[in-house]
């Protein structure tokens, strides 16, 4: 093994003890091809949960620190959820903006807000990706404004 495969591996170590990722937390999930491990939230809506995994990315992090929230989630549009968080997250590294899936759970800069997608939509700049739901999609399907609280899974 060459000391730069060392130093690098070292590197790695580190970074995962300091952004306190490590494997054997009940709060993250390995994703597939080595890529850096998401966390496992969940949106309480109720008596109804959807469960969710954050990307590992500047925006998601921040979004971490600020867990337990509890935010209205409004429907804009028929298309997405959102609610405004209570500071801004950060952009740092992201693209200028995603094409969203169904499922997504981002960020959008110019307002402030977390926006869970439920339709389909297209680009938009100033949305950045956090991470997407694994379950309970449709108990988005309301009208109007419903109370949530977004906390890390158990």
């Amino acid at each position: 093994m060459t000391i730069s495969r060392i130093k690098a591996g070292l590197a790695r170590a580190c970074l995962l003890a300091n952004l306190g990722l490590a494997a054997s937390s009940s709060a993250t999930a390995q994703t597939d091809e080595g890529a850096p491990p998401m966390h496992a939230i969940r949106i309480i809506l109720g008596d109804e949960v959807i469960t969710a995994t954050l990307n590992d990315n500047p925006a998601s992090r921040d979004l971490l620190a600020q867990l337990p929230l509890s935010l209205n989630l409004d429907d804009y549009s028929a298309t997405e959820k959102i609610a405004y968080l209570p500071r801004k997250l950060s952009t740092s590294g992201a693209p200028d903006g995603i094409d969203p899936e169904v499922g997504d759970i981002t960020y959008y800069a110019p307002w402030g807000n977390l926006a869970i997608f439920y339709r389909d939509f297209g680009y938009s700049r100033g949305l950045v990706r956090l991470g997407s739901v694994t379950s309970g999609l449709e108990h988005l399907g309301y009208s109007g404004s419903k109370q949530a609280t977004i906390e890390l899974a158990p």
